[in-house]
């Protein structure tokens, strides 16, 4: 039977999507990539498949996921099946260098940054940005390992505590770390803003006062959900906001970049300075929603996703043809 296959890792992050197909009545099945065998002389089941493979799945155990995802989509669109967030969008995901290439093709600014392999070469690039710096990992996920550094001395600290961490997560996963110019915001929030079939969907506001830990999903929250930072009497503003009516110049940038590089489902995480200029530094291809902050504004990213996923499944069925280059 023609159903959407979900490619994953993390049965917790596509629950609220099954919950959607449910709704719906859509055939779907779950393709749990971590370990196991792929006949290339095999051909794939009938339907749409949408890649939700992750950076951050190491720190789940899943190693070699991406990997092994990457496989299985190289035999998906050998076969011609449609692809959501296929080859392209994979490795994007997992290289933060690739997305600011990808991006500076499209004149979309991104923070200063120096690639550097082997941390004894992160001082030499800090100081060529000049303090305050940012420190993070070129394959990571849920903001993990990220450092705002302020100067020489807070530098040498932070690489005495990571070189003496026991944590397996506190190198990169592909040994590469980024050193990236401090983008001061007047305001200690980011935006990102959401695309569901390479358009744009809502922008939502997130309260970076607590930290760089900034996955949405209900199964990666901090125990507190608001800041802190408030005078006795008011009422804390929530972390995740869903920014009613957002406009921005950049969009129709982003939704071409998404387009020319076949990301069907993503966000793009950008900061905006004392200027009032916006620097993309995130693009993630296997977003999560806040469920409160959507709730709040009466908006479904899942729910999105999913009457996307159908009407490709339904394309599909009407045409009997494939277009796994980019699925709008």
């Amino acid at each position: 039977m023609s159903q959407v296959h979900i490619i994953h890792e993390n049965s917790a992050w596509i629950a609220p999507l099954k919950r959607e197909f449910a709704a719906l009545g859509t055939p779907h099945a779950e393709m749990f990539l971590d370990q196991g065998m792929l006949d290339l002389t095999s051909a794939p089941p009938p339907g749409v498949f949408y890649n939700r493979m992750s950076a951050s799945s190491h720190t789940r155990g899943h190693t070699f996921a991406p990997e092994y995802a990457a496989a299985v989509i190289e035999w998906l669109e050998r076969h011609g099946r449609t692809v959501v967030n296929g080859r392209r969008a994979l490795q994007l995901e997992v290289s933060k260098v690739a997305q600011y290439q990808a991006l500076a093709a499209f004149n979309i600014p991104t923070p200063p940054t120096i690639a550097v392999v082997g941390t004894g070469n992160i001082r030499e690039a800090a100081e060529k940005l000049g303090f305050p710096v940012i420190l993070k990992h070129n394959r990571a996920g849920k903001g993990l390992g990220v450092r705002l550094v302020l100067s020489a001395l807070a530098l040498t600290e932070a690489l005495a505590q990571i070189a003496g961490s026991n944590d397996e997560h506190s190198q990169p996963r592909d040994g590469i770390w980024l050193v990236q110019r401090y983008i001061h915001a007047p305001q200690p929030f980011i935006t990102r803003a959401e695309f569901v079939g390479g358009k744009f969907l809502y922008a939502v506001r997130v309260d970076t006062s607590e930290g760089f830990e900034l996955c949405p999903a209900d199964v990666c929250q901090l125990d507190s959900l608001v800041c802190p930072a408030v005078s006795p009497g008011v009422a804390a503003a929530p972390k995740f906001q869903v920014l009613e009516g957002f406009r921005h110049p950049l969009i129709p940038r982003w939704e071409a970049f998404l387009q020319a590089n076949a990301i069907g489902v993503g966000a793009i995480e950008f900061a905006t300075d004392a200027e009032g200029r916006a620097w993309s530094y995130d693009v993630n291809t296997n977003t999560n929603y806040n469920p409160e902050a959507e709730a709040r504004a009466g908006v479904s990213g899942m729910g999105a996703i999913a009457r996307h996923m159908t009407a490709l499944l339904r394309r599909n069925a009407w045409t009997g043809t494939a277009d796994y280059a980019y699925a709008a």
